[in-house]
C-alpha cells in the first residue's frame, strides 16, 4: 500500500509540473523506490534523518539510471521523486506552533525540518557523486 501511494503521489505531482509523458512511469518508480527505502529503514529503527538521506540517495541513483536509459535530464526524475520525502507535515506543525505561541515546540519542529531537508540534499549530492564516478569509470574502459 505504501509503495502504491508513493507511486501515485509522485506521478500526480509530475503531471502538475508537466513532466514529459514518456517519463511519468519511471518518475513514479523513482519516488516509490525512495519512499520504500525511507519507510523500511524508519520501521526497523533508523533515525528519520538517516532514513531520508538513504531514501534521497535511492531516488538519485534511480533517477541517474533512468535518465541515462531514456536520455532525459536527471532533474525530470529527481524533482517529482522527492515529493514523498518532503517533510511538509512537520513544517506545518512548526508554523502552527509558532502561531499558537509555543515557541519551544516550534523550534523543535523547525530543527527537524531543517535536518530532514539537509539529509535529502546530502542524499542527492552523494547520488550525483556516485553517478559521476561510475560515468568516469565507464569512459576509462
Amino acid at each position: 500500500m505504501q509503495c502504491v501511494f508513493a507511486y501515485l503521489g509522485t506521478v500526480a505531482f509530475a503531471l502538475i509540473i508537466n513532466v514529459p509523458r514518456r517519463a511519468l512511469n519511471l518518475g513514479g518508480w523513482a519516488g516509490a523506490t525512495g519512499w520504500m527505502v525511507y519507510w523500511v529503514l524508519f520501521k526497523v529503527g533508523c533515525s528519520i534523518v538517516l532514513a531520508n538521506l538513504l531514501g534521497a540517495f535511492a531516488i538519485g541513483i534511480a533517477a541517474i539510471v533512468f535518465a541515462r536509459w531514456r536520455k532525459i535530464p536527471v532533474i525530470v526524475f529527481t524533482i517529482p521523486g522527492l515529493v514523498p520525502l518532503v517533510p511538509g507535515g512537520t513544517a506545518y506543525e512548526a508554523v502552527r506552533m509558532f502561531v499558537e505561541g509555543q515557541t519551544d515546540a516550534g523550534i523543535g519542529y523547525l530543527v527537524r525540518v531543517i535536518m530532514v531537508a539537509g539529509a535529502i540534499a546530502v542524499g542527492f549530492m552523494l547520488a550525483q557523486l556516485f553517478g559521476d564516478l561510475t560515468k568516469r569509470r565507464i569512459r576509462l574502459r
